[in-house]
């Protein structure tokens, strides 16, 4: 039994030190400020093209306002309704703009999601890039397939919720438990399905599972520690008064593709240790 525990000792702390290395060699936090800036300049024709699509399905009209009020308010701790009424009037100035303005929006939107395709990929190692061709044709899915699905899931969520097979004391447990549930598996959701599906290169459903927990976690950790400061340390506030949402904007973009880059670094780097120790395993062999 001891023998078992130090020898998986060892194991972790090979494991600590080859992750160590590959968060120095990837420079984590200069990509998590690149994607922060562009995170920034891409928000709004995102969002545009987002809402543009929802347009496009009047059964998703309703859900509009619950969507906005939902995001901003479990993904933006604090600052989440003050940066929804700017946005929302930004999207709105956005889909009033000339043809030849909204292709820009678009590329704009497709800017970021090249960027997080890039990233990711250059963590997992990944040398071999996807065509152009296909690689757009994946964006666009993203770009027009994911509010179509979210708007769904809600409908669906919805319609369930609103059976009557339920006693109505029994419903009442169930939706809060589900709404204080949601933002958790939200966020383990989205980075999971981000660490399995972006990389152009196998990955282990154990190792981007791992990454996921270890992220999500983070980033409630970050949401808590982050709307803590402000309210008792509004210190950006006293020196900025009304401009200081966009200081404490950029810290939080910049904190979440921080927490967002750590859990791919430990999936990708769980991935790349486990392949390193089964080739010295089979050479040893």
């Amino acid at each position: 039994m001891i023998k078992y525990l130090s020898s998986e000792l060892i194991i972790i702390k090979k494991y600590l030190s080859y992750l160590f290395e590959r968060f120095k060699e990837d420079r984590i936090i200069v990509y998590s400020g690149y994607l922060s800036f562009v995170t920034l300049l891409s928000i709004v024709p995102l969002l545009a093209v987002i809402f543009s699509v929802f347009s496009l399905f009047p059964v998703f009209q309703d859900w509009r306002g619950e969507v906005e009020s939902f995001v901003f308010k479990n993904f933006v701790p604090t600052l989440g309704e003050a940066i929804q009424g700017y946005l929302v009037r930004f999207v709105e100035n956005a889909t009033k703009m000339t043809s030849v303005g909204l292709v820009v929006l678009i590329l704009v939107a497709l800017l970021l999601i090249s960027s997080i395709d890039h990233t990711l990929n250059h963590i997992w190692r990944v040398r071999k890039n996807r065509r152009q061709v296909v690689s757009f044709s994946i964006y666009w899915v993203v770009l027009t397939l994911g509010p179509v699905l979210i708007g769904t899931s809600l409908l669906t969520t919805s319609y369930l919720l609103s059976l009557t097979g339920f006693e109505e004391n029994t419903l009442l447990v169930v939706r809060k438990l589900f709404l204080t549930v949601l933002p958790y598996l939200s966020s383990f959701l989205s980075f999971l399905l981000l660490y399995l599906l972006v990389p152009h290169t196998r990955v282990h459903f154990w190792s981007a599972l791992s990454g996921a927990m270890i992220a999500a976690v983070l980033f409630e950790l970050s949401k808590s520690a982050f709307a803590l400061y402000f309210t008792h340390f509004p210190v950006y506030k006293d020196i900025y008064g009304a401009l200081a949402i966009i200081p404490l904007l950029f810290v939080w973009v910049f904190i979440s593709w921080v927490v967002i880059l750590v859990g791919a670094q430990v999936a990708a780097s769980l991935d790349g240790f486990l392949d390193e120790e089964r080739t010295l395993a089979n050479e040893d062999a």
